[in-house]
C-alpha cells in the first residue's frame, strides 16, 4: 500500500473517530440522563446534564428564524467541512499535526450538523467550574473541535508553516 492511501486511511479514521465518539456519548446521554439533570461527578467541579441547542455555540442563534438557521447552522458548515475534507484529502505535504487538527475539527463539526438535521438540535452535557471559571455546557463534538482549532493556533507560531 502506497504512503498517500495510508495517509487518507488515516484522516478518515480520525475523522471517523472523533464523530463515532461523539455520536455515541450523546446517544448514552440522550438514554439515560433525563432532560436538565444536574449530575455531579466531581462535585460542582464536572457536571453532567442533557441540554438540546437549537442554536450554536453556547446557544447563539436559537432566537433566529428558521431559514437563516438553516443556512447558517446547516448548509454552509456542510460546504465548509467537505472543502476542508477535500483539502486535506488532497494536499500531500500537510503535516502530521496540521492533519490531526484538522480531522478533529471535521469530525466534531460532522457530529454536531448530524445532530442538528436529525433532531433540529445539538446534545449538550457536560459543563465545567474551577473557581471563577465555568463553561457553557458543551459535547464530545465541542471537544474535538476545539482541541483542533487551539492545535492550529499552536501551530501557526511553530516551525511547522504547511498548515493549509
Amino acid at each position: 500500500m502506497n504512503k498517500g492511501l495510508l495517509r487518507k486511511i488515516a484522516i478518515v479514521l480520525i475523522v471517523l473517530l472523533n464523530f463515532g465518539c461523539d455520536q455515541i456519548s450523546k446517544e448514552v446521554v440522550r438514554q439515560h440522563v433525563t432532560p436538565r439533570d444536574y449530575i455531579q461527578l466531581i462535585g460542582d467541579r464536572f457536571i453532567l446534564t442533557n441540554v438540546e441547542n437549537t442554536g450554536a455555540m453556547l446557544g447563539f442563534g436559537q432566537q433566529f428564524p428558521f431559514w437563516i438557521k438553516l443556512i447558517l447552522f446547516q448548509a454552509l458548515p456542510i460546504m465548509v467541512l467537505l472543502i476542508l475534507l477535500y483539502r486535506i484529502l488532497s494536499k500531500e505535504h500537510l503535516g502530521r499535526w496540521s492533519i490531526l487538527a484538522f480531522a478533529c475539527v471535521i469530525g466534531g463539526g460532522i457530529g454536531n450538523l448530524v445532530d442538528r438535521i436529525a433532531y433540529g438540535s445539538v446534545t449538550d452535557f457536560f459543563q465545567i467550574q474551577l473557581g471563577i471559571f465555568k463553561t457553557g455546557i458543551f459535547n464530545m463534538a465541542d471537544v474535538s473541535v476545539t482541541f483542533g482549532v487551539i492545535l492550529l493556533l499552536a501551530l501557526s507560531f511553530s516551525k511547522e508553516k504547511s498548515l493549509f
